[in-house]
């Protein structure tokens, strides 16, 4: 390509993911308000018609639900009824009674994002794992290598897109939405546009027309409290912020936060596409659907802690990895949030010494209030060391 050459960068995210998953295996269920949040007892039921002798699945609503669980993820036909995800499922019932309410299973939504991700690395090597369900891609070199004009840049990124769209369709089944921009922070936004199933570019040309008329709030980073402050000094569009004196900003967020502020509403944004990196801890932990008691309900308890135990360590398998700082978290029914750590003098991804760790962590606890979230983290991560037959590394 003649010329300076167009940075490109992509983001892609998968359409309700976890809602898509299972529409996968419950294709009767399209077009309907779906919401995923469930406890495993939630499972569609097999009956047989007493008359025809056929079988069917029955499926539970969410009006069916009692407990304190929150929306992983919901169809966009029940987000269309209010309904959306970090939403109180006992809130969401009050809003969608009718909807159809399905329990999360993570090893196949696990097993679906490799299975995507993998699409994308055999076209387009350059990948940065941002989760379950979405990725940055760095499309620099290989629309590049196919154009001979910088005019031609989105053009062929655009063609590059759409083949990663169908590239993901037919590994998974499953649909993704595509931001196509000069940096992460745009290509971010970009995706976001035209969901689900969409395609979006925009170049730097295009930021006035395209992102300032937006809200702040869709500038990633900026969250509620910064959008409420950013509100108090008339600020609520992207354009409004682009537009405001440094002094004003500084007043409200300092020197750092006011340049950063600045630089985003401008769609400046240097960040690399980091293509690989180290986790710097692993952690699970569960919100139960009525609070516990650590003594009457011990019972109920104790498995769940260990299993919790028993994931982290199947999680630093997989990675390959072992930590040495193993600690707990647990969040009462006042919502006080309580952690406990401990570091040990050699690192493990032994499910039996993280358990035994924990439950000492767990000790140090005053454990007189009902229990709302138990948690099991490790951290100082480091790759697992592997041996050859004799021994020597």
């Amino acid at each position: 390509m003649d010329g300076e050459t167009t940075r490109v960068v992509a983001h892609l995210d998968m359409d309700a993911f976890y809602a898509s998953v299972e529409l996968l295996r419950y294709p009767e269920l399209r077009g309907l308000p779906v919401v995923v949040g469930g406890p495993r007892d939630f499972a569609p039921r097999v009956t047989v018609d007493p008359v025809s002798g056929a079988m069917r699945r029955e499926f539970f609503r969410l009006g069916d639900y009692a407990g304190r669980g929150v929306i992983t993820t919901a169809t966009y036909a029940a987000r269309d009824l209010g309904v959306h995800s970090a939403m109180g499922l006992m809130k969401a019932a009050c809003l969608a009674p009718d909807a159809i309410l399905l329990p999360v299973d993570f090893d196949q939504y696990r097993a679906l994002s490799r299975q995507f991700k993998a699409a994308v690395r055999a076209l387009a090597p350059l990948v940065e794992d941002r989760g379950i369900d979405e990725i940055y891609i760095d499309l620099t070199a290989l629309v590049a290598a196919r154009v001979e004009a910088a005019d031609e840049a989105w053009w062929c990124a655009r063609e590059v897109a759409q083949q990663i769209r169908a590239a993901v369709r037919e590994a998974t089944g499953l649909t993704c939405s595509v931001g196509l921009a000069p940096n992460k922070l745009l290509a971010k936004i970009a995706s976001e546009l035209d969901k689900p199933d969409g395609l979006t570019v925009i170049a730097a040309a295009d930021v006035e027309s395209r992102i300032w008329p937006l809200a702040v709030r869709r500038l990633h980073g900026v969250g509620p409290k910064a959008d409420a402050r950013l509100a108090s000094l008339g600020i609520r569009t992207i354009g409004e912020l682009a537009r405001a004196g440094q002094g004003l900003l500084q007043s409200a967020f300092g020197a750092r936060g006011a340049a950063w502020l600045h630089a985003a509403a401008r769609g400046i944004d240097d960040r690399p596409v980091v293509t690989s990196s180290a986790p710097q801890s692993i952690s699970r932990e569960l919100t139960f659907d009525r609070d516990l008691h650590a003594v009457r309900d011990r019972a109920t308890l104790t498995p769940i802690f260990t299993g919790l135990c028993e994931r982290v360590a199947a999680d630093l398998q997989r990675k390959r990895v072992r930590g040495r700082t193993i600690g707990i978290k647990l969040r009462f029914d006042d919502f006080r949030t309580v952690t406990r750590d401990r570091t040990l003098p050699a690192s493990t991804d032994d499910a039996r010494i993280i358990r035994r760790v924990a439950g000492a962590c767990l000790g140090q606890v005053e454990l007189t209030r009902r229990i709302r979230l138990l948690g099991v983290r490790i951290g100082s991560l480091a790759p697992r060391v592997e041996r050859d037959e004799s021994g020597l590394i």
